[in-house]
């Protein structure tokens, strides 16, 4: 694809270990951010620096990150959040919220379907989408927050939209370090403006420990206690991380995705073959997902940010900002739960920004934005349909057998195991696509696969869905007439699924 738009410097590194050289900058960056993250929390602590200093060192240390990885590239980001800051000062409040989720979400479309049309699928050195996607996450619910606390009575506002809105515009430096700042801007995780600018101006912590003490009655004396460290936290997360790049080193990269499409491969091995490589391929796929992740989840502990109050032990939790939960996601028992533990914070940012304020057909709308912002890959859209597919299968064989074997410990232990057996089959058979990107390999890969999940999922909906709604439809009452989904499970059950 030519010569790399980022920076030159650490070719030779790139050279020596074999990784690629968009590879090498971003653990680069990632690594300098966590240094940068204890030095910022110790020499620029609220204490002895100004916000707007604090504000302006983050922001300064992003814009280099971008021009470091990506070179002129960067410009996209400067020209949306630019844009972006002048809808937020210069347009009607009552519509601010409708033209930044126009402006970002079009920019982005605009640049995913020129991955895809104009790149040919093959962008990987100048694939800038990933942060732009955090961006536009930002973007997009800093304006609905700002919709919220200055055009909307109290009265209308839910308790969690109360707590994160808006009613002062914030000062361009405020809305560039929100989006460009050195902790979240390569990988994330997305976070709320409120709790950013607490986590700035220094009471990020303290807030939430006079929470935790009000909750408790103060019985707990949380608000007598010194602000904790996040030291043990960032060093969990980081083992984490060095167990995940093991992993990669050793086991991912001898089990590649595209040999599932592999013509010999296809021809030649037998199913059971092709379904066992197809699942530890997906399974092993997954340690570069937690290594990025947890590594940036990490950088903004280290810099104190993440604090998410005392958990029921009266320890320190900083899992604010956590974007996956490893143990839930590899002992997930249903397709629903894996999804929950997965990409955490765009499920929360689906909910906020489309399902909690859709007037009507929140859940295809919610689908439709979760799908645009992941990008116009045709893989996607397979791994979406079919998610969703599986998913309401898999809700039917819940509701109609579940409770008849909750009585015997055994056979609820041997349901586990074999609800756990077929949630790690679906997942690999849903999310091959989201990896195979193009519709040749992925068609490829379920006619190996002979359509098995489609053509269960489909028949089990079929026989049982109808069986479930008449069931339901007797037992409810006018007081349980309400009693439907949560809005987070939905929104959910529509997210990423890679």
């Amino acid at each position: 694809m030519g010569e790399h738009p980022g920076s030159q410097w650490l070719l030779p590194v790139s050279e020596y270990s074999g990784f690629p050289l968009e590879m090498v900058n971003f653990l680069a960056c990632q690594l300098f951010a966590l240094s940068s993250g204890f030095c910022f929390r110790v020499y620029l602590s609220p204490r002895r620096s100004h916000p707007r200093v604090r504000h302006a060192v983050a922001t300064l240390l992003g814009v280099a990150f971008l021009v470091f990885c990506f070179g002129w590239y960067s410009s996209h980001f400067f020209a949306v959040v630019l844009a972006n800051y002048l809808i937020i000062i210069q347009a009607d409040i009552n519509n601010v919220h409708r033209y930044s989720m126009v402006m970002a979400m079009g920019y982005l479309t605009v640049c995913h379907v020129s991955r895809v049309f104009i790149f040919k699928y093959g962008i990987l050195s100048t694939d800038f989408s990933g942060p732009l996607m955090i961006v536009t996450q930002k973007i997009t619910s800093l304006a609905f927050q700002l919709y919220d606390g200055m055009c909307r009575n109290a009265e209308e506002l839910t308790s969690e939209q109360k707590m994160l809105a808006i009613n002062v515009r914030p000062s361009l430096i405020e809305y560039l370090s929100y989006n460009l700042n050195f902790l979240s801007v390569l990988v994330g995780p997305f976070n709320n403006y409120k709790d950013y600018t607490d986590f700035i101006e220094g009471t990020h912590i303290s807030r939430r420990l006079r929470r935790d003490s009000r909750t408790c009655n103060g019985k707990n004396g949380y608000h007598k206690s010194p602000e904790p460290s996040p030291l043990k936290a960032v060093c969990q997360k980081l083992l984490v991380c060095c167990g995940c790049m093991l992993f990669f080193l050793t086991i991912t990269r001898s089990l590649p995705i595209q040999y599932n499409v592999q013509p010999h491969f296809v021809s030649q091995a037998p199913f059971i073959t092709r379904l066992a490589y197809a699942l530890f391929s997906i399974q092993a796929a997954r340690s570069k997902f937690y290594f990025a992740w947890t590594l940036g989840d990490a950088i903004n502990n280290a810099a104190g940010f993440g604090f998410s109050g005392m958990d029921e032990h009266g320890k320190a939790s900083w899992n604010l900002l956590s974007n996956l939960n490893i143990v839930g996601i590899e002992t997930a028992t249903s397709f629903k739960t894996f999804i929950d533990n997965w990409n955490i914070q765009t499920g929360k940012w689906l909910k906020m920004v489309c399902y909690d304020r859709a007037p009507r057909h929140r859940l295809a709308l919610t689908f439709i934005l979760s799908a645009l912002w992941h990008g116009v890959y045709p893989g996607y859209y397979f791994t979406f349909v079919t998610g969703i597919l599986i998913t309401l299968a898999a809700r039917a064989v819940r509701k109609s057998f579940r409770h008849r074997l909750l009585g015997r410990r055994s056979l609820k232990l041997v349901y586990d195991i074999l609800t756990w057996a077929f949630t790690q089959l679906a997942i690999a058979y849903t999310v091959m696509p989201f990896l195979l990107l193009a519709v040749e390999p992925t068609m490829i890969y379920y006619r190996s696969m002979y359509f098995h999940m489609h053509i269960i999922s489909i028949l089990a909906a079929l026989v049982l869905l109808p069986k479930v709604k008449s069931k339901a439809g007797a037992a409810k009452t006018p007081s349980h007439a309400s009693s439907a989904q949560s809005p987070h499970d939905l929104c959910n059950n529509n997210d990423k699924t890679h």
